[in-house]
Parts: C-alpha cells; structure tokens; sequence
C-alpha cells in the first residue's frame, strides 16, 4: 500500500504544481475562447488543463517504474506502453481542439485510432463474464470491437459531462477510487498479479484528478478542457479493460464448497457492471443527450444547455451544490456496487460510507443548507474559497485599526491646538452670557482658518464654537 500512496502523491504534486504555469502558457497563447451560449461562467477561462494533467500521468508512471513492487507491470507486460500510446494520441488531439477546435467526427476518429493503437499493443478483452454461462473466451475480432467501443464512450461521457467547475475531474476522482478498491483486493486478496496494473493506472488517475481540483474547484482558474477530459476518460477506460479482460475470472473460485465457490465467484460478475457503475451518471446523460439531440433532427454531437448538470441549475441549485449533489449521487452508485464483492468485514466500511453519502445527498437537498469549507480551515484556503462572513471580521479590525492609527497621529498636532482653542472658547462662552441668544449666520472663514482646521481634525469642533463654525458642520 505504501507504494501505491507513494505514487499518488507524486502524480498529485506534480499535476498541481504543473497546473500554474500551464495556466499562464494557456493565457499566451490564446487558449481562452469566448463565453459561448451554453457556457455557465461569466468570463474566458484558460484551457489545456490536460498538459498538466499528462505530466502527472509520466510523472506517476516514472516513479512506479522505481518501485519494486510494480516490476512485473513495466518488464513482461505492454500495458503502460500501449497506456502512453493511446494517452499521448488522445492528449494531442485535445490540445488541437483547446487551441483550434477540432471537428466531432475528426475527432471521434482520433478516438478510435488511439483506442486502436491500445489494442495493437495488447490491451483488449480477452474473455468475458457471463452469468449462468461462467468465463467465456473472446473472439480477437469481438474483443478488439468491444475494447475500442469502451474506450470511445468512456472518454466520450467523460467530456460530455464537464460542463460545470471541478465536476468531471471529482466524478472520474471517485470512479477511479472504486476502481481502486476492487483492483487492490483482487491483486492483494487473491493474489493475481495481472490486477496490479489496473491497479496502478487507477491509483495514478486518483492522482491526477487530485492535483487538479484545487485549481479546478468553482470558481474555476483553468479548464482541463477537451485535452485533460479525453485523457482522464483514457486512462479510466484502460483500467477497466486491463482488469476486465485480462483477469482470468477461473483463479477466483477455485474452493471446493458450493457455497463457498459461488460466494467467491461474486467478484468475477462485478467487472461487467462496475464500468458501468463507476460512469453510471455520464452513461446516463452521454445516453440521453445522444437521443434527445438525434430525436430533434440534430447531430449527436451539437452542444446544448440540456445535461444533467444545466438542469440541476435550472431548478434553482447554486453552482457548488449542483456539482456536490453529482458527487455523492456517483460515489453512492460506484461504492454500492464494489459491496457487492467484499468480505463481511470490509462491507462495514463500504456501508458506512454509503449511509455518508445518503446523508450528504439529504443535506444538499436541503433550501437552507450551503455547502462550505469550515470556519476553522478558512484560514487556509486561497481567498477566493473563503465565506464572506469569514473575511468580514478580519476586514473590520483592519479598518478599526486603521482608524485608531489615524485618530492618534491627529492628536498629536491637536495638542498645541487645542490649548488655544480652549482658552478662545472660554471667552466666547463669557461674552455669549452677557448679550442675548441670538444666532447669526456664520461667518466665512478665511484660509488660514481652513488649514488649520484642517490639521488639527478632531479640535475642530473646540475651534468651532469660537469661530461659528458648529452651525456650518451641522449641516
């Protein structure tokens, strides 16, 4: 485990710290287009997120190959060679498209080529789960169709789904770590090494996504855009094949016990539906966009306001909780399917976090509730995740003591000041007792009135009384 948390730290530090400076190239060189009518924020935002985000993927890989642990993924095996193959494809052709904007079927055929170039280099499925039938062996032809077609829609839900700030990169975060979860146990569990890639890709996309929400979270101050969409789709998609196909679902129930042999035969159905799963809401509305826009006449691919997401706004959601509504509703989906492959004791912790995420959908369903940071942590976030109220305390002793700085400063001139004003104001009072009240309009005063009035500010109104400036300062 320590290798796999190795791992994702590297590929996280290096994203997030790849992100800033990938942020000021995009400003250079143009990769911010204008706002356009289905787009939810107000100003042009920089694009090409995905450069950052293909460092991680080279920078988690580089440090895996180091490890002993992952030895037998990078000698003996084209998983991470046919992985850079396709990812380095499908980055390229989002790069074109942040800049220059690619058409949708030049790039769907991008798509099917870098999935292509994958199958070529030997990730493809080679058998199948089907249940009441067992383990069933894949034609090449059959799993070559079937492994190009997974990967064409899981980078295809994945870039129909980021229309909101953070939400395609926290939705493949929680994918990727259910994906994790039901890897490692097959790997560490049951002891299959050919898990342990499908492990290692889903650890280090966990990573990327994490190096990136910081800077990704609404307000967003740079898109992953089409470049860092199609590649986290990519990798997603490689991981399920990896585990998928490449597993063989025989070595799980190998215990003599009826009972017991179907009990453990559990996890073999689990990758025919945890695909599904871990992308069931971008299924769900690539599903529904492809037909609503082919049931108007129009092309499967011409953008409109009309995803879940653009919904979920409509009926009166803010920003953030629309986003944080698609993350427990995705985490609940994913995480109930892998209980379905655990142990007695490990589904206690899979439940826990379920009855969390119920809660959480509870909360945000909620009128009143707000989702943020808490009061405590608000010291530590950049200024633009902090609560209003958090910063109003703070901004009033900066006044208060600004004010106080100003009002002794003005006292020290005063002191001079006011000892003959004191004194002039003393035999005003004695001469006002002698003749009637009366009040005359006051007097203009003179300039060298004026300057000193002016510099001796809070004396003003000692001067005042002799000079007959009160009635001029009431007014």
């Amino acid at each position: 485990m320590r290798e796999f948390l190795l791992t994702l730290c590297v590929t996280a530090a290096v994203t997030y710290l790849l992100t800033g400076p990938v942020r000021k190239f995009a400003i250079v060189a143009g990769a911010m287009p204008e706002i356009r009518e289905r787009d939810v924020h107000r100003e042009p935002t920089p694009r090409l997120g995905g450069i950052a985000m293909f460092g991680g993927l080279c920078a988690g890989l580089t440090v895996a190959s180091r490890l002993p642990t992952f030895s037998g993924v990078f000698h003996g095996n084209s998983d991470v060679t046919a992985l850079l193959a396709g990812a380095g494809l499908m980055w390229i052709i989002g790069v074109l498209d942040d800049k220059w904007g690619v058409d949708a079927l030049v790039k769907l055929g991008g798509q099917m080529v870098a999935a292509g170039v994958m199958v070529y280099q030997g990730v493809t499925v080679f058998w199948l789960p089907v249940p009441g039938v067992g383990p069933v062996l894949m034609p090449p032809s059959w799993g070559t169709l079937l492994a190009v077609m997974l990967v064409v829609l899981s980078v295809n839900a994945v870039n129909f789904i980021d229309g909101l700030d953070g939400l395609a990169a926290g939705m493949v975060c929680i994918a990727g770590m259910a994906f994790f979860v039901y890897a490692y146990r097959l790997s560490y569990s049951y002891e299959l090494t050919d898990a342990v890639p499908a492990t290692l890709f889903s650890v280090i996309l966990v990573g990327m996504c994490v190096g990136f929400l910081p800077h990704n979270l609404h307000p967003a101050r740079i898109f992953m855009g089409d470049s860092g969409s199609m590649l986290i789709g990519l990798v997603l998609s490689v991981s399920m094949i990896s585990l998928t196909g490449g597993v063989d679902p025989s070595a799980l129930a190998n215990d003599t016990s009826q009972t017991a042999a179907t009990h453990a035969m559990v996890p073999v159905y689990i990758p025919l539906l945890l695909p599904l799963a871990t992308l069931a809401i971008p299924l769900a509305d690539l599903l529904i966009a492809v037909v609503r826009r082919t049931w108007a006449g129009k092309s499967p691919f011409a953008a409109d306001r009309q995803h879940l997401h653009h919904r979920l706004l409509e009926i009166g959601h803010s920003h953030s909780r629309a986003v944080m509504i698609m993350y427990f509703w995705g985490a609940l989906i994913a995480f109930a399917t892998v209980a379905f492959s655990v142990s007695r004791t490990e589904l206690y912790a899979v439940r826990i976090g379920m009855a969390l995420c119920v809660l959480g959908i509870i909360f945000l369903l909620m009128p009143r509730f707000k989702p943020h940071a808490p009061r405590i942590a608000q010291r530590f976030l950049p200024p633009r995740y902090r609560r209003p109220d958090a910063v109003e305390p703070v901004a009033a002793g900066v006044v208060a003591g600004a004010a106080a700085t100003a009002a002794e400063s003005a006292a020290a001139p005063a002191a001079t000041a006011g000892d003959t004003a004191n004194a002039a104001s003393a035999e005003g009072s004695a001469a006002a007792e002698a003749r009637p009240e009366r009040r005359d309009p006051a007097p203009a005063l003179s300039h060298a009135d004026e300057e000193l009035l002016r510099r001796i500010g809070t004396g003003a109104h000692a001067s005042g009384r002799h000079s007959g400036v009160s009635g001029q300062s009431g007014r």
